[in-house]
């Protein structure tokens, strides 16, 4: 019954995660859009690190922590953005929900695995472009991303330290639509773009923890994704519309160009991080991450104005437990989560580096037997800039996820 339910509940993420707009932002134009996937809420609520791993948390960054978990885990995350857009002249305000993740951890022994599916990047954007001078208006409009379904494992080589490798299937499309209207003219032009994306990429992953003295131990994690190469096969039409009384377009001439495929690299990322805290009361931890410069621009068109940087992270975070095994307090088990991050995402615009800021809380609330647990997050931040012309994003996130834990392998005895 636990395995139909959880192949039921996997087919309709799919479904849901590919048809769903997971972003609001205009940044989301360029390349495989923005990085919507920056760990599980837990590991968000701590300024997105991933150095901690526990026995009864998935931490979906770091393969090498599956070497770690003592019980078969199932988690699920979604979100609420709020995204506040503005510009020298204009404001606008936009709402998106989505699912974030799905995975299963198991343990055995020495070993772990586990596998899911990440919606990993997403475009979704709607821009209106008047320009009176000339007599012009042009609508822009995307959506798509990437996703991934990983299959990872881990192992304890000894008490100390863990090693992990992830093996991730990347696919996904992404659509683009321009529509360009000149006043004194009948009929507009619409322009539509489509990329879909697959291929093969891995990641590697180190796990290591060490006691300094009776209550105070030392973590540091890393992991590696070296450069790969994924498919896109592209596609482009233009048409000649007109407009119905409502708005609809109607399509008078299509023509379909021959756009030859291509390919377009993933850009290796190194993420390094550690941190020191008391077993089961409190942690605090920093990480840095660095991309190499990419060339996420290769798909089906090039747009204009925009180059790829080294794109950098720089995260600090941590939790706090009053008592984790409180008998007499529920409030005194709940884990106190928080952390903040600055990010250069490594997109130019107009010369201007479009970098991003976060700061987030959290709560860990125990639910039911075998620590299981669900966990809140919120996190405020900034993206971009109104300088050259630009956006300023102001954006509000509520996180939420449910992590259930349960005891696979067990050999029951009968006397």
């Amino acid at each position: 019954m636990t395995k139909r339910f959880l192949i039921i509940v996997f087919i309709l993420f799919s479904v849901i995660t590919t048809a769903q707009e997971r972003t609001s932002s205009p940044y989301s134009f360029y390349g495989l859009g923005l990085n919507t996937f920056r760990g599980t809420v837990e590991n968000k609520s701590m300024g997105g690190i991933s150095v901690f791993s526990d026995s009864i948390h998935l931490n979906l960054q770091n393969p090498a922590s599956y070497g770690n978990l003592r019980l078969t885990t199932y988690t699920i995350g979604a979100g609420n953005v709020s995204n506040n857009m503005e510009s020298d002249s204009e404001s606008a305000t936009a709402n998106t929900a989505s699912l974030d993740y799905l995975a299963i951890g198991i343990p055995a022994g020495k070993f772990g695995f586990g596998f899911g599916l990440i919606p990993y990047t997403s475009v979704g954007y709607n821009i209106i472009d008047i320009n009176e001078e000339e007599g012009r208006a042009g609508r822009f409009s995307g959506k798509g991303g990437l996703n991934r379904v990983f299959l990872s494992a881990g192992y304890a080589i000894n008490p100390n330290i863990r090693l992990g490798v992830d093996l991730n299937y990347n696919f996904g499309n992404i659509q683009n639509k321009n529509i360009l209207v000149r006043e004194g003219l009948q009929y507009g032009s619409r322009e539509l773009n489509r990329s879909d994306l697959g291929g093969l990429s891995y990641k590697i992953g180190l796990d290591y923890e060490r006691m300094l003295s009776e209550n105070l131990q030392f973590k540091f994690g890393a992991h590696y994704r070296p450069e790969v190469n994924l498919d896109a096969e592209n596609k482009r039409e233009l048409a000649t519309i007109v407009f119905g009384a409502q708005g609809q377009e109607g399509a008078i001439d299509v023509r379909n160009l021959d756009v030859p495929d291509s390919e377009l690299t993933l850009p290796s990322s190194l993420t390094v991080g550690a941190g020191i805290g008391k077993p089961r009361s409190w942690f605090v931890g920093a990480e840095y991450a660095t991309t190499a410069e990419g060339g996420f621009s290769n798909r089906s068109f090039e747009p204009e104005g925009a180059t790829n940087e080294k794109a950098a992270r720089y995260s600090v975070g941590g939790f706090y437990i009053p008592n984790y095994n409180s008998l007499t307090s529920y409030f005194r088990r709940i884990v106190y989560r928080g952390g903040l991050r600055m990010e250069e995402t490594g997109l130019n615009l107009n010369g201007e580096s479009i970098n991003e800021f976060g700061i987030a809380f959290g709560l860990g609330l125990p639910a039911g037997q075998l620590l299981s647990n669900i966990n809140l997050g919120i996190e405020y931040g900034q993206r971009g800039t109104k300088d050259s012309g630009l956006i300023q994003e102001n954006f509000f996130n509520a996180m939420i996820s449910i992590s259930l834990n349960d005891r696979w392998f067990i050999k029951r005895r009968f006397e």
